[in-house]
């Protein structure tokens, strides 16, 4: 499997908003700025890994690239993101309902932010040797 610097720069880019966006929603619903500190850090690694997989298998998709593209794209990794917070949340604050709340809110915020992070990065040609030039935005 070919590395991509494309990908690995949207996985960084990505993960310092959506980190940042857990940390304060943590925080916030907790009220205890430690446990916003560790679903963040804990976050950092698992989602770093699991969104460069997504990006990937969408890189290789034939899926059409237009906004629907970047629809279907924003809602499936948001699924993939909010199981994810749900359960780091659960187990480092051993409390489901707490879980559930931060990743309810983050579903709101998480599908703006990433729509709005996915046309910026669709943009930009950072890391593509040939831009496709029926892409539709």
């Amino acid at each position: 499997m070919k590395i991509n610097k494309r990908h690995i720069a949207k996985t960084i880019s990505w993960r310092l908003i959506g980190t940042l966006d857990t940390m304060l929603l943590s925080w916030f619903i907790s009220g205890d700025l430690t446990i916003g500190l560790k679903i963040g850090a804990f976050e950092l690694i698992t989602k770093m890994l699991l969104y460069y997989f997504h990006e990937r298998l969408w890189f290789n998709s034939s899926f059409e690239n237009s906004n629907k593209r970047h629809i279907f794209k924003t809602f499936s990794w948001r699924a993939i993101g909010t199981l994810d917070t749900i359960l780091l949340a659960c187990l480092i604050t051993g409390n489901t309902l707490t879980g559930v709340k931060i990743g309810g809110l983050e579903v709101i915020s998480k599908l703006l932010l990433y729509y709005g992070h996915e046309k910026f990065w669709y943009r930009i040609n950072f890391g593509l040797d040939v831009r496709n030039t029926k892409i539709k935005t």
